[in-house]
């Protein structure tokens, strides 16, 4: 690990399962500090903070959903209580918007509910809950906002999560803007095609060579993949780079 790292904290959303997971555990054997968040799955989250912590690591789980902005003011005060009691620290360093929900849906069968259900989880919650933790991010910190590729290029059936993520990287380029005074970076890195249950999985293996075909490396990625790349992020490494996309997809559709 680099010696910038050894006393950083992340917080990672969505940190349970999959690109999250991966971003979590990388981090940590970097030597960062994580606080990461889960949903409908407490035994998956605290599964995660406990390998980190039985490897040496520092990790604390903590229940959040993405849906009820109403909670995040107590989320930030929940936060800012671990961040005193677990690291004696007032800030922490990275904040990576990671959670999400997927959809597959054509245009003619999207409701309004369905519609809502995805800005909200996906964009409303990203925009609000930053907004909440910036308070206690450090000055020169670092977000990061997980996009899609599907801001990019487009397939049928993901229509109003692709337009979402493209809102996404728009928004980061404004958070950048404005907390630039703080030397808070913003990036967004947009995952390509991801081998992880997100969203259901790829489909059958014919659907999934016909996409790997798409792609320059020729295969699909996979979660640590991602986890990989974000973790490198988290560093000195990439001082400045700034409300930049980055999309890591081995290539897909050059």
């Amino acid at each position: 690990m680099t010696t910038d790292q050894k006393s950083k904290i992340v917080l990672v959303t969505g940190g349970s399962r999959g690109i999250g997971k991966s971003i979590a555990l990388n981090a940590a054997k970097r030597g960062i500090g994580v606080i990461l968040t889960y949903n409908g799955n407490p035994e998956k989250g605290m599964a995660v903070a406990d390998e980190i912590n039985a490897n040496g690591g520092k990790a604390v789980a903590l229940k959040w959903d993405a849906a009820d902005v109403s909670s995040f003011d107590s989320f930030a005060d929940q936060v800012q209580q671990i961040l005193k009691r677990e690291w004696n620290r007032t800030h922490f360093d990275y904040l990576v918007n990671n959670a999400g929900i997927a959809q597959r849906m054509l245009i003619k069968d999207t409701t309004e509910a369905i519609f809502d259900e995805l800005v909200n989880v996906n964009f409303k919650s990203v925009f609000f809950l930053t907004q909440k933790l910036l308070p206690l991010v450090a000055d020169g910190g670092h977000i990061i906002n997980v996009s899609s590729g599907l801001a990019r290029f487009a397939f049928p059936g993901v229509a109003v999560y692709g337009a979402i993520k493209a809102g996404i990287e728009a928004l980061t380029r404004y958070f950048a803007k404005e907390y630039a005074d703080r030397r808070i970076r913003v990036n967004t890195v947009a995952p390509g095609a991801i081998d992880t249950e997100f969203g259901g999985g790829k489909g059958d293996e014919a659907h999934r060579q016909q996409i790997a075909s798409m792609i320059a490396l020729g295969r699909l990625g996979d979660a640590d993949d991602i986890g990989l790349f974000v973790a490198s992020l988290l560093s000195e490494d990439s001082r400045f780079v700034n409300a930049q996309r980055i999309e890591v997809g081995g290539g897909i559709f050059i």
